[in-house]
């Protein structure tokens, strides 16, 4: 079978290797779609946190079942599927207490372990979730959606809600989608024009453009002077964060979903004087597939509109270059594995 791997920073190879054999507890998946993540174009700039190589990449995706054992879990043969790609050890103080996606041994598909960029993969059962009345293009989009669901979950982001999510990526337009369905006003900030434009056609009620605008006045303006409720942080740099302690008001929360390798200096007083509360949101649990699933099938989003471009395998290579080169004119880019 074919696969993806990044050998190196800024290259990408099509090689191939066996499928692999039905085993006791697993399916054998058929990737269908694999989307382009943030942090696979980390591994192939060679900037990602957590990048080693050689390394396949991939954890955003959709599947086939192709082969299946007995199992409890309703899994069977010919569904349209995604999975848990966060695989926990399952013994850590963070596991036994059900924080099962802050393992301290956390292995993320295409990040600490291979992922899955190849045509066939073997799938723990009890890690998968039937995409039933779904497409296998929309499933592919699921993983993503639910890193900035459950970073409007751990902020507790309810209707009425002032937010502002900072940084325009598909991860916080996907904040913007998850705060929308929530019943929040929601507002972004970003320096792409572009970006800012498709958060306002998912429902955002206003923008600011943070490299032509003055960011204090404008949250004054948006927000009354009362400043937000929540602030959802998605860019992973230092001005960011600090964005977000200024943009709160007094008793905000401010939830962190963006990865970064850098340190910072933060305003201590800042946040002890507005009593600000800060989420750490790391990964999704088994609760936000289940709920977001039932959310995109209910018809109340549309994540396709977060996709920009759909390569095939064959062009794997462009596809990485293309979102390197361009990132201006590209959101979300998904491979066609199969």
């Amino acid at each position: 079978m074919k696969y993806i791997v990044i050998p190196e920073p800024g290259k990408v190879e099509i090689n191939e290797m066996e499928k692999p054999t039905l085993q006791k507890g697993e399916a054998i998946l058929k990737v269908l779609y694999g989307g382009i993540c943030g942090s696979d174009m980390g591994t192939y700039k060679g900037t990602f946190l957590y990048a080693s190589y050689p390394r396949i990449p991939g954890h955003e995706f959709s599947a086939e079942v192709v082969e299946v054992g007995e199992n409890n879990h309703g899994i069977k043969k010919g569904m349209i599927v995604t999975a848990n790609p966060y695989f926990n050890c399952g013994k850590c103080y963070s596991c036994r207490r059900g924080f099962v996606n802050c393992c301290t041994n956390n292995q993320t598909l295409g990040a600490q372990r291979d992922g899955i960029f190849r045509e066939y993969y073997s799938m723990p059962i009890e890690r998968i979730y039937d995409g039933k009345g779904l497409d296998a293009l929309t499933l592919s989009m699921i993983e993503p959606f639910c890193i900035s669901y459950h970073s409007v979950q751990r902020t507790s982001v309810k209707e009425g809600d002032k937010v502002l999510v900072v940084g325009a990526g598909p991860i916080g337009l996907f904040a913007v989608m998850a705060a929308v369905l929530k019943g929040a006003q929601v507002y972004v900030s970003d320096i792409m024009q572009s970006r800012l434009d498709k958060a306002l056609s998912l429902g955002a009620k206003g923008v600011i453009r943070t490299d032509k605008e003055n960011f204090e006045e404008r949250v004054k303006n948006l927000t009354q002077g009362d400043g937000f409720d929540v602030c959802i942080e998605c860019a992973g740099l230092p001005q960011t964060f600090q964005n977000c302690i200024d943009a709160a008001t007094y008793r905000g929360r401010i939830g962190l979903v963006g990865v970064s390798k850098q340190t910072l200096d933060f305003a201590f007083t800042q946040i002890q004087t507005k009593e600000l509360d800060i989420f750490g949101s790391r990964n999704a649990l088994k609760k936000d597939f289940i709920e977001l699933i039932d959310l995109v099938r209910s018809g109340k989003c549309d994540v396709k509109k977060i996709i920009t471009d759909v390569y095939p395998l064959s062009d794997a290579e462009n596809a990485f270059q293309e979102m390197r080169d361009a990132p201006h004119a590209r959101l979300k880019s998904v491979i066609k594995i199969s």
